[in-house]
């Protein structure tokens, strides 16, 4: 794609990234049948090829419009496009750069301000967001039911082994996991100190920064990598850790781009590199311990029937860390038999804050993916994300877990 950039950014950083990503696109519209938004809305506005399209007009220096605007908006940034792309185009990293220019051109007011603004100060916060969600238990019955149906049950983490073992990793603990799925963290742990591994937690860690970068504060995004890179650091620098271990993937992804989100920076560059190549999925630590695992697991199989399982695939897994099979080959090793779930490869509609910010494409994403989930009698779904893992919640019929917890069942005895 032949670029012709504005003076405003063509000598920039973002500028040369743009124009190389941009070059990439050969026009072919394969991506248009992997998006999400536009198999619903049928605009090629509402595609990638569409959205590409308008980011280079507006780098070229045409003004962005609010319909420019809300064109970005609806986008996902499921990156399902990027799989697709036979020439490599890195589209959300162009959507990055894009939104952050048509925010500052067009910038949001009255309610759609406050909302967002609402969002980047209280989902990152970990205390804030945990004490509010014990209120929403608390009054659960009272609230509009579009708001309880998003206020999950009370649930027991059960025990954190201490550390034990040479071997130890970090766990990222997040910002609503903690009090949302607080079981997550901690099955991770049981079944990592059974492989002899100790999975241990930086306190004055948090928030990976995706919800802020994605709302339109990158800087305030980038900023909370640094606050966790300074607090795994110690570990890191002295030895003491192997990986960074992140069980909800779409934290995962973030981390994984600390390297590149942090690239300009001389003091953090270095060491954000360090911890994105450091950082692991939890189905990749396990895949590599597939021996041990395997032992384990096959003294575990007097303990009953597996049962059916559907898994749902989150984008961050399959589209940004590319981790694909993976979960399935450990569940699968584990007795359970996994269902097939139609158009596994589409989004399910949570996309981080989006399911709040686009409720109505969310909904129509989260009903369809449901149903591909229940369609071949499944007795449980699982997933590998606490956002999906919550947005299919509120409709679905059928037990919904992390696929961990399940692994831990197998290894963990019962005492």
């Amino acid at each position: 794609m032949q670029t012709h950039l504005a003076d405003f950014i063509r000598d920039t950083p973002e500028g040369r990234e743009a124009e190389e990503i941009l070059r990439k696109c050969v026009h072919c519209g394969f991506c248009t049948a992997t998006c999400p938004t536009y198999q619903l809305l049928g605009d090629e506005l509402d595609g990638p090829r569409g959205r590409i399209y308008l980011i280079k007009q507006v780098l070229e220096g045409e003004r962005a419009t609010e319909k420019t605007r809300l064109h970005l908006d609806r986008c996902l940034t499921c990156r399902s496009c990027e799989t697709t792309c036979p020439s490599g185009v890195q589209y959300g990293r162009l959507a990055d750069i894009g939104r952050h220019i048509v925010e500052q051109q067009v910038p949001r007011t009255g309610a759609d301000k406050l909302k967002r603004a609402a969002l980047r100060e209280f989902v990152p916060n970990t205390g804030l967001f945990g004490s509010a969600l014990g209120l929403g238990r608390m009054f659960k019955p009272l609230l509009p039911r579009v708001i309880a149906e998003k206020v999950p049950a009370a649930e027991a983490a059960g025990p954190w082994p201490a550390p034990r073992h040479v071997r130890r990793m970090i766990a990222l603990a997040g910002c609503v996991q903690p009090s949302m799925r607080p079981v997550i963290n901690a099955a991770t742990a049981r079944v990592l100190d059974r492989l002899g591994i100790s999975l241990v937690e930086a306190k004055s860690a948090g928030c990976c920064g995706a919800v802020r970068y994605h709302l339109h504060d990158q800087a305030g995004g980038r900023d909370e990598a640094r606050r966790n890179i300074d607090a795994w650091w110690p570990a890191i620098e002295s030895g003491q850790v192997e990986a960074i271990v992140v069980t909800a993937s779409g934290c995962g992804v973030q981390v994984k781009e600390y390297g590149y989100l942090l690239r300009h920076d001389p003091a953090y560059a270095a060491r954000a590199e360090k911890v994105a190549a450091m950082s692991r999925d939890v189905a990749e630590v396990l895949a590599a311990e597939m021996k041990t695992l395997t032992s384990l697991l096959e003294s575990s199989r007097t303990q009953g029937k597996a049962g059916r399982l559907a898994f749902h695939a989150p984008c961050s897994l399959q589209h940004g860390l590319k981790v694909r099979g993976v979960v399935e080959s450990l569940l699968s090793a584990a007795g359970f038999e996994l269902v097939p779930v139609r158009d596994s490869h589409l989004c399910c509609g949570s996309a981080g804050t989006y399911s709040l910010l686009q409720p109505k494409l969310a909904s129509e994403l989260r009903d369809g993916k449901v149903s591909a989930l229940q369609e071949y009698g499944a007795d449980c779904i699982v997933s590998a994300n606490v956002g999906c893992i919550e947005h299919l919640a509120t409709a679905v019929s059928l037990p919904i877990r992390h696929w961990i917890e399940l692994i831990d069942e197998k290894v963990t005895p019962i005492v």
